[in-house]
C-alpha cells in the first residue's frame, strides 16, 4: 500500500514503526466493535419447488435513492490490469473497462460513515438490493430492517473460467480481489465528480463488519475469498450457487498453495475446518441442478456436492452460517434471488449497529 523510500534508514525505520503502529491502532478500535446478532436465522434451509417474490424485494414507493456510473479502464489498474500470464485473450477477450455502478439510498445521510455491500459481475442483483433498501432502511420493525449501507455493483474484467480475467479475479485464492475492490475500486466511487457533488461528505466506514459482498457462481467463490484472506476488510459474505470447485487457473501462482482451488475450502486442505475461526458471517446456497453433467473431472466440480459440504464444514467450525438448497432450480436461478434475497440480506446484517 506505501512506496516509501528515505536517504536515511533511520528515519525510514522509525517511520515504517509509525505506520505499523496506526495499523494496529486503527485494527485494535475495529476489534473493540461488538455485535450480538442471535442465532435466528442460522442453519440449513430447503426451499421450493414452488416459488415467488418477496414484496420486499419490489417498489412498494417507497422514497428513492440515487443511481450512478461510471468506467475503470483496466490498464489504469496496479492489480487487475489485463495482462495477466494466465490469461489466453483471444480465446477469452479481456475487456477494456469495467462498468462500477453505484446505488446510494435515500436513507443515507452525507457525511455519515456508511456501511457498503460490493456486487460482483456487474449490477444483475442491484435491481433488488435497490427495493431492499427503499423498503427496509426504513423499516420500524427491529427484525426486519437493513442499515443504509450503500451498494457497489462492479463489472468482471471479461469472459469465464481458467484463462479468463473473470476466472482470475474470482477463482484464485489469494486477497488480490479483496486489495482491488478496497485499494482502487473503493477511492474511485469517493473521488467520483458526479458523486462527490450529490454526496459532497460521502465517507464509508473502516469497520470489516460494515462491509459485506454478494456474488453468484464464481462471483459467490469470490465473495468467500475476499473475506476469507481479508477479513480485516470484508466480513459478511452472501454465495448463491457458489463456484467452490476446482476452477483456478492451473498455471495460476496460487496452485502451489492450493492446488484445487475453491475446492480446498471443504475437500482436500479442507480449509474451512483446519484454519482458526476467522470473523465471518456467511451466506451461502446451491440449488438442486446446480451440477454439470458428464464433466471429465465432475469429482471436483460437483457444485451440489461443494456446496453442501461447505456448508457441512461451517456448521462443524461453529460459524454464524445460513445455508438455502433450492428444489428444481438451475444456476443461479432468479426464483431463488427473488424469494430469498430480501431474507437473507435482513439475515447477513443482523445485529450491525454503527460503530
Amino acid at each position: 500500500m506505501f512506496n516509501l523510500r528515505f536517504r536515511s534508514p533511520e528515519l525510514s525505520r522509525l517511520l515504517s514503526l509509525g505506520l505499523l503502529g496506526l495499523f494496529a491502532l486503527t485494527a485494535g478500535a475495529a476489534d473493540k466493535y461488538s455485535e450480538t446478532p442471535g442465532t435466528e436465522g442460522d442453519g440449513n434451509f430447503t426451499i421450493g419447488p414452488v416459488y415467488k417474490i418477496d414484496p420486499d424485494l419490489t417498489d412498494r414507493g417507497n422514497p428513492k435513492g440515487k443511481v450512478f456510473g461510471f468506467s475503470m479502464p483496466l490498464a489504469n489498474s496496479k492489480i487487475f490490469k489485463g495482462d495477466d500470464k494466465t490469461l489466453d485473450p483471444v480465446k477469452k477477450a479481456v475487456r477494456k473497462e469495467r462498468k462500477i455502478t453505484v446505488y446510494v439510498p435515500a436513507a443515507y445521510k452525507d457525511g455519515t460513515k456508511a456501511p457498503l455491500l460490493i456486487i460482483h459481475d456487474g449490477p444483475g442483483p442491484l435491481g433488488s438490493v435497490r427495493n431492499a433498501l427503499d423498503n427496509l432502511a426504513i423499516s420500524k420493525d427491529p427484525a426486519r430492517t437493513l442499515p443504509a449501507f450503500i451498494a457497489i455493483a462492479v463489472e468482471n474484467g471479461g469472459n469465464d473460467g481458467k484463462k479468463s480475467q473473470r476466472g482470475l479475479e474470482y477463482d484464485t485464492m489469494s486477497d488480490r480481489l479483496a486489495r482491488f475492490i478496497n485499494d482502487e475500486v473503493l477511492p474511485a466511487v469517493l473521488n467520483n465528480a458526479e458523486i462527490k457533488a450529490a454526496f459532497p461528505r460521502l465517507a464509508f466506514t473502516e469497520n470489516p463488519w460494515g462491509r459485506g459482498v454478494i456474488g453468484c457462481s464464481s462471483g459467490g467463490a469470490a465473495a468467500l475469498t475476499m473475506a476469507w484472506f481479508r477479513p480485516d476488510l470484508f466480513r459478511r459474505v452472501i454465495a448463491y450457487s457458489g463456484t467452490f470447485v476446482d476452477q483456478q487457473d492451473d498455471d495460476a501462482p496460487e496452485e502451489a498453495k492450493f492446488p484445487l482451488g475453491a475446492w480446498e475450502y471443504h475437500s482436500g486442505m479442507k480449509l474451512i475446518e483446519t484454519s482458526a475461526q476467522k470473523p465471518l458471517r456467511i451466506f451461502t446456497h446451491v440449488s438442486e441442478k446446480d451440477i454439470r453433467p458428464n464433466d471429465p473431472e465432475e469429482t471436483y466440480h460437483n457444485w451440489v456436492m461443494a456446496g453442501q459440504r461447505t456448508a457441512a464444514a461451517l456448521k462443524a467450525k461453529g460459524y454464524h452460517y445460513r445455508f438455502v438448497f433450492s428444489q428444481a432450480t438451475g444456476h443461479c436461478d432468479r426464483r431463488v434471488f427473488d424469494q430469498t434475497l430480501a431474507d437473507t440480506l435482513v439475515w447477513l446484517w443482523r445485529g450491525y449497529h454503527a460503530d
